[in-house]
């Protein structure tokens, strides 16, 4: 089907926005259709998440493909299959890891039919310390002692690492997609690229695990931004970075921060490259420090 057919008349620029804030951050969420005929993002924020007693903050955008229903299940349980894992309040690094490759494994068992899949770009802060876990290629961002900084690389299947996995285990990029067909090559679902029985889930053509960042902060950091590919494939990180330090600096809200940086990113029109016409789903996180 070709790019305009995906595509509405008019662009849908309602914008559903979330915000929270206690003593260490506020933090706003907030997403828009744009021109797709459908919304397939999804997110999760949890200033502290629920029935945990490490003191642990979870935000998360997923960018859904094919379909809103896994992106859908794992906004709402990823946090779940993470804080079950023994190593949650030890070693927060391994549990992300093992919470990520057993949802996939659980969505593939319930609903090997599910055509669908998404990114995931997530962070998670406990004790000063901050993770960033990435699979796909959706992003973050952080702005630290008056620079931009990433918090994560995309997974494309060109680049030589993800390139050597899909060819071993069977795959083939073309058109720099997965056999064909897949711009990213890692995500939780797409399962019909995940028929090696006897390959461990960093071996898949599309692989679900992570890479995950890990970051001291100190009061050096202004804030750090997550968002899916709606808005990376129009700015630059830096660009992004002083758009939202600037605002910051004039004392805007963080919520017209967020929506102004979408309408900013949104395609006047949708001849040309069609940069812009994308789901457009932004989070922000900005620190207090004492």
């Amino acid at each position: 089907m070709a790019l305009w057919q995906l595509l509405l008349q008019k662009p849908n620029t309602t914008k559903t926005t979330t915000s929270a804030s206690n003593d260490y951050y506020s933090v706003c969420l907030t997403s828009m259709q744009g021109w797709r005929l459908t919304m397939e993002d999804t997110s999760c924020l949890y200033l502290d998440i629920p029935n945990d007693s490490t003191n642990t903050m979870m935000i998360g955008v997923f960018d859904g493909h094919g379909g809103i229903s896994i992106a859908e299940y794992v906004s709402k349980h990823l946090h779940k299959f993470i804080m079950k894992q023994p190593e949650y309040k030890d070693n927060i690094k391994k549990a992300i890891s093992k919470g990520f490759a057993e949802i996939d494994a659980k969505m593939r068992k319930d609903r090997p039919d599910d055509p669908s899949g998404c990114t995931a770009i997530t962070i998670f802060i406990r004790d000063n310390m901050l993770y960033c876990a990435n699979v796909g290629d959706s992003r973050a961002i952080a702005y630290e002692n008056g620079r931009t900084i990433p918090l994560s690389y995309d997974h494309k299947p060109t680049i030589p690492m993800e390139y050597k996995r899909i060819i071993e285990a069977g795959g083939w990029v073309e058109a720099e997609r997965v056999n064909g067909s897949l711009a990213l090559s890692r995500a939780l679902g797409d399962f019909q690229f995940k028929g090696g029985v006897s390959l461990r889930p960093e071996q898949q053509i599309v692989s679900c695990m992570p890479d995950i960042i890990t970051k001291k902060l100190d009061k050096n950091w202004k804030f750090v931004l997550l968002a899916c590919d709606g808005i990376w494939e129009v700015m630059s990180n830096e660009k992004v970075g002083e758009f939202v330090r600037y605002r910051l600096n004039e004392g805007m809200p963080l919520e017209k921060i967020c929506e102004s940086l979408m309408n900013a990113c949104l395609a006047p029109r949708t001849e040309g490259s069609c940069l812009g016409c994308d789901n457009m789903t932004v989070g922000l996180v900005v620190f207090k420090w004492a």
